[in-house]
């Protein structure tokens, strides 16, 4: 199936796409901040570059675009127009479990928190940021 827009219209839209300071993880960043609660920003020093980290306590949490990182994937793969994002998506996927297994391996905590919760009720999903960084006052 062809695109509906043309490169440069297409390039436009993808180039607005970003991987770090979305506006859902600026509404978990926002959030925190006003509990005072201290963590680290897409922290390099941890395998898959947390969104939130708190190194000390080695806790890391990852705030996924359901798209992105295909939540419910298997239920809605057939419907995507073409292999390249099937592929883009699966290999989105085994990265993630890789990450996460290794973090594990190595005595992290991890937490993942998805676009749509975030989006649904903010609050609720600060909250279980908050309980799960141990921060819960």
């Amino acid at each position: 199936m062809p695109d509906r827009f043309s490169k440069d219209v297409r390039s436009r839209i993808m180039s607005r796409i970003r991987a770090k300071n979305t506006g859902i993880e600026k509404t978990v960043f926002r959030g925190l901040r006003a509990y005072g609660v201290y963590f680290r920003r897409h922290y390099r020093g941890a395998r898959g570059t947390p969104d939130i980290a708190v190194p000390s306590r080695k806790l890391a949490v990852f705030i996924d675009g359901d798209f992105w990182h295909g939540y419910r994937y298997p239920l809605w793969r057939r419907k995507l127009p073409s292999a390249f994002w099937r592929t883009k998506i699966e290999r989105n996927r085994a990265r993630d479990r890789r990450n996460f297994a290794a973090l594990r391996r190595s005595g992290w905590r991890v937490l993942r928190v998805w676009g749509h919760e975030v989006q649904r009720d903010p609050f609720a999903a600060i909250r279980r940021v908050r309980e799960f960084l141990g921060a819960s006052r």
